[in-house]
């Protein structure tokens, strides 16, 4: 297994490191000389494995939101590399940017990482305390903080319902306006105190606060819609048997990236009384290859991995695009 990679202070283990990047068949043919996108730098655990496996005509462009992963990122003096400091929902227009049209294949490392959680200064978790930002990008949009002081009651119970799939929302909202009534809610612990105080049942070995906290951090960052764009911006840049591996933490990305990929690989038969010629019936467009999950041992050396899911799908060659790179 890969040695784990290390940042000051903060450990992150990446989680499916070898599976995500064997599904991209670098050891085939060309494909070490090809051009390849890591949507979700974090780290830089995929980025570097994928680099090493490179030949020295191959190429890596990677995303991120996180000006620590971009510091990070910049730590790489490798002139096979360079990153982009924007969200993977952009790689259509960035890659476009750079005069290209088609990539031998992407992968995306969807949720936060080890050293967000970990940071009490990002306000992702409420096992430290901390302000309650729980923005990727410090330097765009607004606060939880500043979101929770503003929002409506209703919307408050519709975002923790909806993302974080929170049974109960109304509660939790309701609870948060009456506090947010009497002082403002800044802090990490805060907020979880007032979540626990309004849940009823608590799920074993869960925080009552953990499905809020998951749904506040997921619409401050625009995370679904991010996914949704950046799924369909992926397929469009895919070459000829190129591949997607993607690696998803919740039922919510889950879902989504299934069902993208189920649309891609299967296509609406048409009645069968209607004078079609088989040449001229809709072809699939991309082939499911695999859905993998970590490995006990992983899991036990990582147990935020347990809910990882790897899916990986390769677009097929009858409907890609003339390359133009």
């Amino acid at each position: 297994m890969t040695t784990p990679d290390t940042v000051p202070h903060l450990q992150h283990r990446t989680v499916l490191l070898d599976e995500a990047v064997d599904a991209l068949n670098l050891d085939e043919g060309e494909r070490k000389n090809g051009l390849y996108i890591d949507g979700t730098f974090g780290r830089g655990g995929h980025s570097r494995l994928i680099l090493s496996r490179l030949n020295a005509a191959g190429r890596l462009v990677a995303f991120d939101k996180d000006l620590q992963a971009i510091a990070t990122a910049e730590q790489i003096s490798d002139p096979r590399f360079s990153i982009v400091h924007d969200s993977f929902a952009t790689m259509g227009s960035a890659m476009a940017a750079r005069g290209v049209a088609q990539v031998d294949g992407i992968l995306l490392d969807l949720g936060i990482s080890s050293p967000q959680v970990d940071d009490a200064a990002r306000g992702f978790s409420f096992r430290h305390d901390g302000p309650l930002d729980m923005r990727m990008d410090t330097t765009r949009g607004i606060s939880a903080a500043e979101w929770i002081a503003t929002a409506t009651e209703q919307h408050l119970e519709k975002v923790i319902r909806d993302y974080g799939e929170e049974r109960f929302a109304f509660q939790i909202a309701k609870a948060i306006v009456a506090r947010r009534a009497i002082e403002p809610i800044s802090g990490t612990r805060q907020l979880a105190a007032i979540v626990a105080d309004a849940v009823k049942t608590r799920e074993k070995g869960k925080d009552p606060a953990t499905r809020s906290f998951q749904a506040i951090r997921i619409y401050i960052n625009q995370e679904l819609e991010d996914l949704e764009a950046g799924l369909n911006a992926a397929y469009a840049l895919l070459a000829p048997g190129a591949r997607m591996s993607i690696i998803s933490f919740h039922s919510l990305e889950d879902r989504i990236v299934k069902q993208f990929l189920a649309s891609k690989a299967k296509v609406a038969q048409p009645d069968r009384r209607l004078p079609i010629r088989a040449v001229d019936l809709p072809q699939p467009q991309m082939k499911l290859i695999a859905k993998i999950k970590p490995s006990g041992e992983e899991v036990e050396a990582n147990p935020r991995a347990r809910s990882a899911v790897l899916r990986v799908a390769e677009r097929l060659p009858d409907v890609a695009k003339g390359s133009a790179r």
